[in-house]
């Protein structure tokens, strides 16, 4: 395919200069100016909702001149409220005080599909479609089969790491789940409704058809049946992690108030800004500034036109800090992205108090600051690169992170011998290892419309064409513009990205850039951030401990999100304040063995393609029943059989995860790769550094052979049954020894005819077995470049010896077998010769 494309694009003339794009780009589209902040005076009819005492300070939900807004307006003075407050709110504004205001509803507007109630969130997902919903009916709708919903894919996870399921199937979520029976509900274009019923038949345990609810947990303490299945099989303990840690962040309930955690429910999640603090600090009177779990402002965050104005500033998009405020465990690529490493301290100190303290927690816990992505130095937001489909879904049923997503960095960068517009479908989103390089060269164009859905939202001119996503919908921000690609950013910049070929065909490649794209396979077989990402965050062992004894030490997110559904007074509810009958019996503990960031493992995900690792849920489980009986003490569960390279035992069910790190920046070295035991899989340094943790270990006073002399002596580091090497996914036989990927049955280690391949460990021997003296040619040569001072001392004079040596060597050969081959040659024409004079 790539020759092909390759043949056309050298007969293209070059592209324009980039700096000259840039320049046109920047007269076309200048910064954006701020709209000045709203006038409250001239906005507000100053009766109802926003009378004097009453919510008259409170700022609008967009800004007045939006259409937005206007609708909202309009469809306020329709139903006889000239502000709009309860088009989403609900109530009734012709009410004299705040009691009567915030009950009951306009009848009239109900019967239109508006509010039935008085919403205090009117984002809910338990309300929101009769607000959000009347005028965006298809997102509040695909809502519920969103993975941020469902969050199968961390339910599925963690019950793995427990061994509990049977397969790889993704058989629950917080609620019962079904996709809609017409494939044109789907949201998306016609080719990436086709696409993606394609990914399903490829892949039908993770585009499942339906999902069951989370099982309950268990109540040891109170039901005798739940305490012998929990002595029978500690791994039980998992819903009661599940439900009380893994499942906080959906979008049915509020979630953990905690530092970093404060956000809204349902569409209000992403779309209404909530502070680290969760303090509102705008001019409403009426809402209390010292009691967290407040928005910021009362004003939707949403894309480029959405101008939000708060504490003198404006801004547009939705901040970094939003989607971080869930995305911080697991994968933690919203911290990566930020540039934040977990860490096990509280350090360094910062003022405050009076005097030093500790590094406040964020998120409940303390960082360090690393490289940011290039994406996010950049100025780019989570939304510039995820689509609509990626975060609201499609309406049907994904199970797994890598399910919904469907943009990949090919999309925009293209390849060095191909624009982005000229790759297929697919390209970069194969289905498995099988599949790489069989897409054909169908280019997938750009779109000239956009599908309705996307109509809602800031879209640029399309100029040239909006770029397609690698499954055929439209991105409606970034555009083609001639050999350039525009992207038009949600906080306000107009990027210009310069693609990979139209690079190549300037010669503007680097040498490092052609060796790992042109001169190799690496494009066809590997993930771009497989290289780019620098650093991943990876902590090592996830010990877990349950404890029963207290019997209403977790919180059930589950059961709360349920008590929103399922009753009246629960489903008009903005938080779970006094649902305290919901907690759990089980106190739940997590600590790590080890963290570390560089260089991550390889291996391979569910397209079949080289990405790289970082531990997944690789949990050690203790459990503590309600007497005290330990039920488990640092046990690994184990998959089902003969899954995961296991045997009939099955394997270790700790996993190292696939994972695009969100670090992308310059790429790691070739060494890090081809010189590194670590990313072939075989753990940090090898397994060399790590004593195998089967059997505890004593530290006190022992005699010269081991035995220890006191009898008081303790375990210090407790044994963990199976376990060799956290950080070890196979050994240098090939065998497996943890899971590597649980929901795509393609995932797993780096092949062992790949790993072969890779392996350049110590090639230095090869030369330096030589050298000075074990030759007598490369003696004299070593003496002569040490008398001439010529000896390659530096890293730039040793790869350029290594260059002239390869070029040397190879003219040598090419020369010898010509020359040869004439000699040859000339020896059976001379024979053939001599023969013909004989006959003659």
């Amino acid at each position: 395919m790539f020759v092909a494309l390759a043949l056309v694009g050298a007969c293209r003339p070059d592209p324009p200069d980039p700096a000259v794009v840039v320049e046109q780009v920047q007269r076309d589209y200048p910064p954006p100016v701020a709209p000045p902040a709203p006038d409250l005076a001239k906005l507000w009819s100053r009766t109802g909702c926003t009378a004097n005492g009453c919510h008259s300070g409170i700022e609008p939900i967009r800004q007045p001149d939006t259409g937005m807004m206007q609708k909202i307006l309009a469809r306020g003075r329709e139903f006889g409220d000239r502000d709009g407050c309860t088009v989403c709110h609900g109530g009734d504004a012709s009410a004299t005080s705040p009691n009567l205001a915030h009950h009951g509803n306009n009848p009239k507007l109900a019967a239109a599909g508006g509010p039935d109630q008085f919403f205090a969130d009117p984002a809910s997902p338990w309300v929101n479609e009769r607000s959000c919903g009347q005028c965006h009916a298809e997102l509040v709708t695909a809502q519920w089969n969103s993975l941020m919903m469902t969050e199968a894919g961390k339910i599925q996870g963690t019950t793995w790491s427990f061994g509990i399921p049977k397969d790889y199937e993704h058989r629950w979520a917080n609620y019962d789940a079904q996709n809609p029976e017409d494939p044109h509900a789907r949201l998306g274009t016609d080719a990436y409704r086709a696409y993606m019923q394609s990914k399903t038949e490829a892949h039908p345990n993770v585009f499942v058809d339906s999902h069951e609810q989370l099982p309950a947990a268990p109540v040891p303490g109170v039901n005798e049946e739940d305490w012998e299945e929990l002595r029978t099989d500690p791994g039980q303990a998992a819903y009661t992690y599940i439900r009380s840690e893994c499942q906080r962040c959906h979008l049915g309930v509020k979630g953990r108030e905690k530092r970093g955690d404060y956000r809204g429910m349902g569409c209000g999640a992403c779309h209404l800004p909530y502070g680290n603090e969760g303090l509102y600090e705008g001019g409403d009177a009426m809402i209390p500034r010292d009691k967290p779990g407040r928005p910021l402002v009362h004003s939707i965050q949403a894309t480029r036109d959405s101008w939000v104005h708060a504490n003198g500033q404006a801004y547009t998009g939705v901040p970094v800090e939003t989607c971080t405020t869930c995305h911080n465990r697991g994968k933690r690529i919203g911290v990566s992205y930020q540039g934040l490493m977990e860490s096990a301290w509280a350090s360094p100190y910062t003022e405050g108090g009076g005097g030093a303290i500790e590094q406040p927690g964020l998120h409940t816990k303390h960082y360090i600051a690393m490289q940011q992505d290039i994406h996010y130095q950049k100025g780019m937001l989570c939304q510039d690169c995820h689509t609509s489909g990626d975060v609201h879904g499609d309406g049907f049923l994904a199970a797994a992170n890598l399910g919904p997503i469907e943009i990949e960095c090919t999309d925009c960068h293209g390849t060095p011998s191909a624009m982005p517009w000229e790759l297929p479908l697919g390209w970069g989103d194969e289905n498995a290892r099988a599949d790489l390089g069989t897409l054909g060269d169908q280019g997938r164009g750009v779109a000239t419309l956009l599908p309705e859905h996307l109509r809602a939202g800031a879209a640029a001119e399309p100029e040239d064409g909006w770029i397609l996503t690698a499954r055929g919908n439209p991105m409606p921000e970034v555009v083609r513009r001639g050999d350039a690609v525009l992207v038009h950013t949600a906080g306000g910049k107009t990027l210009v990205l310069d693609p990979l070929a139209a690079k190549s065909r300037r010669g503007g490649l680097s040498t490092e850039a052609q060796v790992a794209m042109v001169h190799s396979d690496h494009l066809d077989t590997m993930e771009c951030y497989a290289c780019h990402s620098s650093w991943a965050p990876q902590c090592y062992g996830c010990h877990v401990e349950v404890d029963y004894r207290d019997s209403v030490a977790s919180y059930d997110w589950v059961a709360a999100g349920n008590r929103h559904k399922l009753t009246a007074a629960g489903r008009v509810k903005p938080d779970e304040h006094g649902w305290d009958d919901l907690k759990l019996p089980g106190k739940v503990t997590e600590m790590r063995s080890y963290m570390r960031w560089e260089d991550p493992p390889l291996g391979i995900n569910g397209e079949g393609r080289v990405t790289p690792l970082i531990p997944g849920c690789q949990t050690s489980a203790t459990v503590i029943g309600p007497d005290g009986e330990v039920l488990a003490l640092n046990q690994l569960f184990r998959t089902p059989p003969n899954t995961e390279g296991g045997g009939e035992q099955g394997q270790l069910g700790i996993d190292m995860s696939p994972v695009q790190p969100h670090t992308v920046g310059k790429s790691r070295s070739c060494e890090s790769c081809h010189g590194s035991d670590k990313a072939l899989g075989y753990g940090i340094g090898g397994g060399r550094m790590t004593a195998p943790w089967e059997g505890d270990k004593v530290v006190d006073l022992t005699t010269a052979d081991g035995r220890v002399i006191s009898r008081n002596a303790k375990p210090q580091i407790a044994g963990i049954d199976g376990l060799t090497d956290w950080s070890a996914i196979v050994d240098r036989e090939g065998n497996q020894l943890q899971t590597v990927g649980h929901h795509f049955a393609g995932s797993g280690p780096l092949p062992d005819d790949m790993r072969a391949r890779m392996d350049r460990n110590n090639v230095c021997v090869g030369c330096h077995q030589e050298i000075p003296e074990q030759s007598l040619a490369v003696s004299v040569l070593s003496h002569v470049s040490t008398a001439l001072d010529m000896q390659p001392t530096e890293h730039d004079a040793h790869e350029d010896l290594l260059d002239k040596i390869l070029l040397s060597a190879a003219w040598v050969q090419v020369l010898g077998i010509g020359f040869g081959g004439v000699l040859f040659l000339g020896g059976v024409w001379l024979g053939w010769r001599r023969l013909r004079r004989r006959e003659a």
